[in-house]
């Protein structure tokens, strides 16, 4: 595989490079003995590029009264629909090249493209139903009003690398129903998949509604920022870079941010939990993509009565686990997308041992290359960097606690506030971990494990691990701001307002 990436869209046409080049090399390799492989290049834009990609944006966009901010919303939706059936075509390539670029299972990759088809097409379909309510007047206290969406601008959308599909065109399909104009930068580790599908934005939408800047931020999306003419962040990643990109904005109040960012989600077992399910979903939720999920597990609670009992089942299942390269049939576990994960993960586990913690499970280990087998830390003490730094790869701590005032303690004084798994069997535990969580993160999951989905359900966080909402309805919201019309109710005004 070689994916030769030399064009950039821009003004609706794929537009050659000729400049410099990143060559993207894989460590998805086939056995871990096997070199790392260059799979591809893609474009290096340099500032003048970014900046007429800008261009091309502002023109699109023409303050509102361009051709897309202007289109009727029921015709935005035929758009974004022609979109996805020409995306579906591409669904083989694009599943492949995850595999390769950032070592997707074959099974995950295929998920991930199937699930980003279904967030579209249910994403269009609630935008439609809603526009088709939204054009009926209403007439109260004297007043006739009619409530339309207006778009907030300039969107510039950036997804991360462990979902770089998804929650890349997550952010970028609200955007664009709602009649924004997008130019999207896909993460470092993640850019080669987007290539099968620029032609369909370019066929879909109209000039310049969507462009893509290539190469290094400082150099492609500091020059945008610092224009001032970007109305929307939406970014998913890290709150250093989060930070370092929206500082560059000269009108801070002017920019809307949409952001998700780090969780160091808990999962917190009690007396009366089920061990066999506790242990499962806490598998399943630390290593999932190899835990590289904002909405992982990335510490686990259990009573000091319980844990060795736990420890013992979560190690053995975990050491059952195949790791191997995405195309084996049944690998749970695959090669990290780049050998710093490797060595970072290294270091939080000897820290960890240093401070009194020990790897219990058998098979842990780096086996070559970036093949990296989980390690299940226990007892983790507080004192270690991994009891308080997001991992986002396969080491799973383990913590004890005698009393449940420490882990409410632990969660209520974290940076992060995403999400939290509670496993219990006794309805009034699950009334007090609800009434006492629900001020420290944004959703609260009982006998199971963390995740996003499903799609029509509120995504977010609090603290540092969020900041406004992601999911089909508030998704929608969040690109764009209500428009009132509206008058004092007389005839003159109910013709004009109602027309």
């Amino acid at each position: 595989m070689y994916i030769n990436l030399n064009t950039y869209l821009i003004d609706g046409m794929l537009s050659e490079w000729t400049g410099e080049f990143q060559e993207v090399v894989s460590y998805i390799t086939p056995t871990p003995d096997t070199e790392a492989q260059v799979i591809g290049k893609y474009p290096l834009l340099d500032e003048e590029a970014a900046l007429s990609v800008l261009d091309s944006s502002l023109k699109a966009y023409d303050l509102g009264l361009g051709q897309w901010p202007t289109m009727h919303p029921l015709k935005r939706c035929e758009k974004v629909s022609h979109f996805v059936q020409l995306m579906k075509g591409k669904r083989d390539e694009v599943a492949h090249i995850l595999m390769a670029e950032i070592g997707k299972t074959k099974t995950d990759a295929y998920s991930e493209f199937d699930r980003t088809v279904e967030y579209i097409e249910a994403t269009v379909d609630f935008y439609r139903s809603k526009m088709q309510k939204l054009s009926q007047p209403s007439k109260k206290g004297g007043i006739t009003a009619k409530i339309m969406s207006a778009p907030r601008g300039i969107a510039l959308c950036m997804g991360p690398y462990n979902y770089p599909l998804n929650e890349t065109l997550t952010i970028i399909i609200p955007a664009l129903l709602t009649g924004n104009v997008v130019i999207f930068k896909p993460p470092r580790i993640g850019v080669l998949l987007h290539a099968p599908i620029l032609e369909a934005f370019a066929e879909a939408f109209p000039a310049g509604v969507v462009n893509t800047v290539f190469g290094e931020g400082q150099k492609v999306i500091t020059p945008i920022m610092q224009s001032g003419k970007v109305d929307v962040m939406a970014f998913i990643g890290s709150a250093k870079v989060a930070d370092a990109i929206r500082n560059q904005h000269p009108f801070p109040h002017r920019l809307h941010a949409i952001l998700g960012l780090e969780a160091k989600n808990p999962a917190i077992i009690m007396e009366d939990a089920d061990l066999e399910v506790a242990s499962n979903e806490c598998l399943g939720g630390a290593l999932s993509f190899n835990g590289q999920r904002c909405t992982a597990l990335k510490n686990i609670f259990v009573p000091r009565s319980k844990a060795d009992e736990f420890v013992q089942l979560l190690a053995h299942k975990v050491d059952q686990l195949k790791l191997g390269a995405p195309q084996e049939d049944g690998v749970k576990l695959t090669p990290l997308p780049e050998m710093s994960r490797v060595e970072y993960l290294q270091e939080l586990v000897n820290d960890a041992v240093a401070k009194g913690a020990r790897v219990v499970n058998q098979n842990y280990g780096v086996k070559g290359g970036t093949y990296y087998f989980p390690a299940v830390l226990f007892p983790v003490p507080i004192e270690a960097r991994i009891a308080h730094e997001e991992q986002f790869g396969p080491v799973i701590p383990v913590m004890i606690y005698d009393d449940l005032s420490e882990v409410i303690n632990f969660v209520t004084h974290s940076h992060y506030g995403q999400q939290a798994s509670i496993f219990t069997q006794n309805k009034e535990t699950v009334n007090k971990m609800i009434d006492t969580l629900s001020h420290q993160v944004s959703r609260i999951n009982i006998n199971s494990q963390c995740q996003r989905g499903p799609d029509n359900l509120p995504f977010t966080g609090r603290k540092d691990s969020a900041q406004g909402v992601l999911s089909i309805r508030e998704a929608l919201r969040a690109f764009s701001l209500p428009l009132v019309v509206a008058g004092k109710t007389n005839e003159l005004n109910e013709a004009l307002i109602c027309s």
